[in-house]
């Protein structure tokens, strides 16, 4: 199933991006996705060389999925089903992290690792393949204004002074974020006196000097932790370095990192970065129709992979949202949820998360929820497939998962295998990538009445049994194998879940002629069907 050939046109100002880093181009991934017009501006000439965020998580894969570049990122990708964590001192083995669990929760029971400088050129092909010419380098933005229906923004160009009319302005500009800065957006958190080394080795640990390491292992120890990432290209250690030191030499590297691996025949260092370690947020991400995304909102350094893909969650959140407000199936309120969910998952998950991982690696364990759960709970966590989200406004979400029981409201529903009516299985997540699916868990053979679908809403049976060829809804059913689903779902019969177009669920209600239209009005802002037409009548 597609929604390639459904997804309506919009006559729109384009949506205006400033930053070709992986959240911009991420977002324009995502906009292009829902046939939002977007223009993409870099400042710099060509996109990053810093071989950085490593790691990408299964989370962050299947929105590349989703926005159709996942198997190109694949195909130059190291996968890893297994995190290691060992004790450094005593070379002792700890539970692993164990992801191949999840191959019932995921397409992609894996995380992979590749660079950034890698990463961001294959996002760049896909969305020129897809959207072409909307890529514009040597744009640097000087100044913005907002007007009553968009915005104004200004670039300096090697051609000149540039400027371009847009929709929205997302400012995907980084941790210096100039668009924050002119917003005058204060900036809370800290930058702690720690930096991290990133050292990157060309040298061969697999045949001439083999070595049984995960491809990508945690060593903890109270004096010197250190990370081990096995790239497409090289070896990558990591290890922290007070602030009060001076950087190591390249000898002094060498020799830190044969006191771990013990006696090569020959090993190059190809490139070393050092980081500050920052736990900084935006106290605002939205004024009128200037979002910050990415960096700009919150500056998390990387630990347990939760910099790029916590950036990540944000172009999966807002993209969807835009695109309803465009084609008039929402009011712009709904553009309101997207600070309002990401935030708190960026300053109170992944910061702090990442500072309990840089506890955990010094030996600190007593505290760290992150990995309090059972194997299934704590590879959710650390895949970010375990992110709950304040969907209802309560204030309940949440980044970590610690055991597997029912779905919940916030959670992103499993990509399950279920059967179509024309006997094709068929992908959760394919269902809900441009649309609100309801899914109504009961007995197709009664016969239940269930709604017409609608822009940007579909509805379907969900059943043990498989829907008779005269019901009525052969093509809206899904036959649910020995009702595996249900109870991975934990619903009763006779429940409805309403899921987002970003894989979360909005609601789990008992059926009730009219509610899924009620809920779905609620969030989109709009009316009910039914009370629409009477007014229409």
């Amino acid at each position: 199933m597609t929604n390639e050939a459904v997804k309506p046109s919009v006559i729109m100002k384009p949506v205006l991006i400033v930053g070709g880093g992986p959240v911009g181009l991420m977002t324009a991934l995502g906009l292009g996705f829902y046939g939002i017009p977007f223009q993409l501006f870099e400042e710099d000439a060509s996109f990053s060389s810093d071989t950085k965020a490593g790691t990408i998580l299964t989370r962050t894969i299947e929105a590349f999925r989703r926005y159709g570049v996942a198997d190109d990122v694949l195909a130059k990708a190291l996968r890893i089903d297994e995190i290691g964590d060992v004790e450094r001192a005593t070379n002792t083995a700890r539970p692993s992290v164990s992801i191949d669990l999840l191959s019932d929760e995921t397409r992609y029971p894996f995380v992979i690792n590749m660079p950034q400088h890698h990463l961001e050129p294959i996002l760049h092909c896909g969305l020129e393949a897809k959207t072409p010419g909307h890529t514009h380098l040597k744009h640097k933005l000087t100044t913005f204004r907002q007007t009553d229906d968009g915005v104004v923004a200004t670039f300096e160009t090697p051609d000149g002074v540039r400027e371009v009319e847009g929709s929205y302005l997302l400012a995907c500009d980084g941790g210096r974020s100039t668009i924050r800065g002119q917003l005058g957006i204060p900036v809370e958190g800290e930058s702690l006196n720690v930096l991290t080394i990133l050292v990157d080795v060309k040298v061969d640990l697999d045949v001439q000097n083999p070595r049984d390491y995960p491809y990508l292992a945690y060593f903890a120890d109270p004096t010197e932790w250190m990370i081990l990432v096995r790239q497409p290209h090289c070896w990558r250690f990591l290890f922290p370095l007070p602030a009060d030191r001076p950087e190591p030499t390249r000898e002094e590297f060498r020799e830190k990192i044969l006191r771990f691996i013990g006696p090569v025949s020959d090993l190059e260092i190809i490139n070393t970065v050092v980081y500050r370690i920052h736990h900084r947020i935006a106290t605002e991400w939205r004024q009128g129709r200037v979002f910050l995304m990415g960096d700009a909102a919150h500056l998390i350094t990387p630990m347990w992979a939760l910099g790029l893909n916590t950036g990540v969650l944000d172009a999966v959140n807002l993209p969807w949202r835009l695109a309803w407000v465009a084609r008039g199936w929402a009011d712009p309120s709904l553009l309101d949820g997207y600070a309002r969910e990401q935030r708190p998952v960026a300053a109170h998950g992944s910061g702090e998360m990442a500072e309990a991982a840089r506890k955990y690696m010094l030996g600190q364990n007593d505290a760290i929820r992150a990995m309090s759960g059972g194997q299934w709970a704590n590879a959710l966590t650390r895949t970010m497939l375990g992110v709950r989200l304040d969907v209802d406004q309560s204030g309940d979400w949440s980044m970590v998962r610690t055991e597997q029981g029912p779905l919940r409201v916030g959670e992103r529903i499993p990509d399950a295998i279920l059967h179509a009516g024309n006997g094709k299985p068929v992908r959760l997540h394919d269902l809900t990538d441009d649309s609100f699916v309801a899914l109504y868990f009961t007995d197709v053979r009664r016969r239940p009445t269930i709604p017409a679908d609608r822009p940007g809403l579909k509805h379907f049976v969900v059943s043990r049994r498989d829907a008779p060829l005269d019901s009525g809804l052969r093509d809206r059913s899904l036959f649910d194998v020995g009702d595996k689903f249900r109870l991975r779902a934990g619903c009763e019969p006779d429940t409805i879940i309403l899921v987002r177009p970003d894989d979360y669920i909005a609601a789990i209600v008992p059926m009730k002629d009219g509610v899924i239209d009620e809920i779905y009005a609620k969030i989109t802002g709009g009316e009910p069907a039914a009370e629409k037409q009477k007014a229409d009548a």
